[in-house]
């Protein structure tokens, strides 16, 4: 349903008298339609430890980054059950589990999951053998109505066996680190603040020349630790953008990119299925910004563009869900950018062969962050969903394509401006 303008006004009017009494603009706040409490909830703090059944000679731990095993306990010989569990509900359906899990002796074994009452397994298992990633061979993953067993083969060296490939703070910062190597001319990675837990926070900004004065493009990920599928498209958006071309060079020259390459670094370090350290889903939180990430990324985002008397055009948040989507705003008419969205889809879908755009458009009730570019900077907003089985390869296209198309549009978009 459209957004009708008495509502759109409404959001504004209320943004600016929000401003006008808490005084701050780095904290504006932004009413949204439905309100959501972002006040700190109680976790499930996992403890860290390795389980042993010593008798049949097998072991298991969660003694690393991103883990999630919360109790592990034998049922036979050849099988044993492991118990995940939320950091907190009410929370999405979307069991994360990660641990490690070795043998005395090579031999294939059974690990059946149990999750709490109302939960059940989303995941096709990953599994990390000699530093390498694959996806688990689905005849090795048997369901009973709701019930998921994995059959691994185990020896002396330890696996791991996660719901998705992890991607930690630590392995964030060097991918990081790696692709700025070199052009420091154009790039910065800076930490602007701490997460709950004490994490650094970091932006990049990107920009040739001076950022003085030039519109800004906002980009997010890892909101919600497990969606690394929707990572990776951020990283592959990213490294294009950055490439040294006669686009980008033109792209850079003009606009001003911040990107947040890890929004919840205590959730994914934690191994959360959803939230942070506060026990939040902080895709919720874009509207009075109780929790510290938020926070600190709407202060450093505002206080850039008053600083840079920029204006905030666009802003794309990378997740993961079932299948890729883009979830966009209707409201688009009186926008920084009224036509993007359609220009973006055309553009994606004729350089990707046979890809067609699956776009769910609707107003943001809820304090999300497309709705916080759209009502708190009159930006255009887009969640930027991967489907928790895209492979790499489509992914690498996608957010190849995605980052060319944004650019070839605002770069012409800029010369008819000027």
């Amino acid at each position: 349903m459209k957004l009708a303008l008495h509502d759109y006004l409404f959001y504004s009017v209320v943004s600016v008298c929000l401003f006008a009494l808490f005084g701050c603009k780095s904290h504006e706040y932004v009413t949204f339609k439905t309100p959501v409490d972002t006040t700190d909830k109680a976790i499930l703090v996992q403890a860290k430890q390795t389980f042993e059944l010593k008798d049949i000679g097998v072991y298991v731990s969660n003694e690393f980054d991103g883990a999630r095993l919360n109790d592990f306990n034998k049922l036979n010989d050849s099988t044993a059950q492991v118990s995940i569990y939320p950091e907190n509900e009410p929370i999405n359906n979307s069991a994360y589990y990660a641990f490690k899990a070795w043998s005395n002796e090579s031999k294939p074994f059974y690990f059946l999951f149990n999750y709490p009452k109302g939960y059940k397994h989303r995941y096709l298992p990953k599994l990390k053998i000699n530093d390498k990633w694959a996806i688990i061979d689905s005849s090795q993953v048997f369901k009973n109505d709701s019930i998921v067993t994995v059959k691994v083969q185990l020896d002396s060296k330890p696996i791991i066996i996660a719901a998705q490939e992890i991607q930690t703070s630590n392995d964030v910062n060097n991918w990081v680190t790696n692709l700025i190597k070199g052009k420091e001319s154009i790039v910065s990675y800076t930490t602007f603040g701490k997460s709950r837990l004490g994490k650094n926070l970091k932006v990049l900004n990107i920009s040739k020349g001076a950022v003085k004065n030039k519109d800004v493009i906002v980009l997010l990920t890892r909101q919600h630790p497990p969606e690394v599928t929707g990572y990776y498209a951020f990283q592959n958006f990213v490294k294009t953008i950055l490439e040294n071309s006669e686009l980008s060079d033109e792209f850079l020259s003009k606009y001003h990119v911040v990107a947040f390459p890890l929004m919840n670094p205590d959730g994914v370090d934690s191994g959360h299925w959803r939230h942070n350290a506060g026990g939040i889903d902080l895709n919720r939180d874009w509207s009075v910004y109780n929790q510290p990430e938020i926070k600190q990324t709407v202060s450093y985002i505002n206080k850039a563009l008053n600083k840079n008397k920029s204006k905030l055009i666009l802003g794309l948040d990378f997740h993961s869900t079932f299948h890729d989507v883009f979830y966009t705003n209707d409201k688009r008419d009186g926008t920084t950018l009224p036509n993007f969205i359609s220009e973006w889809f055309k553009g994606i879908e004729d350089n990707i062969p046979g890809y067609k755009v699956n776009e769910d458009s609707a107003n943001s009730d809820k304090p999300v962050s497309k709705g916080w570019f759209l009502y708190g900077h009159n930006a255009v907003g887009i969640t930027y969903e991967i489907g928790d089985a895209t492979s790499k390869e489509d992914i690498q296209m996608v957010g190849r394509v995605s980052a060319l198309q944004m650019m070839k549009i605002l770069t012409q978009s800029n010369k008819s401006i000027n």
